[in-house]
């Protein structure tokens, strides 16, 4: 503040508190506004029972690598269900017509795809009696 003496200044300053100052009509808060490419999520389908014609095309998506996501997003089903049926507890014959089907649709797929169960990995750390220090104690006691 080259022109205004430094008194001045602090006067002004303390006429008031400073974060009262009416914003002017352009900056008045509204609220956000949503972009325009941005649609509303569409509704996801009604939950249903699984038959053996989707377990069907649950394998083969899966061969696919169609997402899980996906999956559960087309059939309106717990994540759960796609894991009974790739665990083989669900549906059993399913894989087999699922293999036949989809050596017909993509024969070209066959020999790069993985046609096994799901494999759940476990979650809970191994137990001591499953663990390496096992072979310490034994090769220690031998010893001795």
């Amino acid at each position: 503040m080259q022109g205004v003496p430094r008194e001045a200044a602090t006067i002004a300053l303390g006429l008031g508190p400073i974060n009262c100052v009416k914003l002017p009509d352009r900056q008045v808060a509204q609220p956000p506004m949503r972009p325009r490419s941005s649609a509303p999520p569409h509704p996801s389908p009604a939950r249903r029972r699984l038959s053996e014609a989707d377990a069907i095309d649950i394998w083969i998506a899966r061969w696919l690598r169609i997402r899980r996501k996906d999956l559960i997003d087309r059939y309106g089903c717990d994540p759960r269900r796609l894991y009974e049926i790739w665990e083989g507890k669900r549906f059993r014959a399913s894989r087999e017509k699922a293999l036949a089907q989809f050596a017909q649709q993509h024969p070209g797929l066959a020999e790069r795809v993985d046609f096994g169960l799901h494999r759940p990995i476990p979650r809970a750390a191994p137990t001591e009696a499953d663990g390496q220090l096992d072979l310490f104690e034994r090769s220690g006691s031998e010893q001795t």
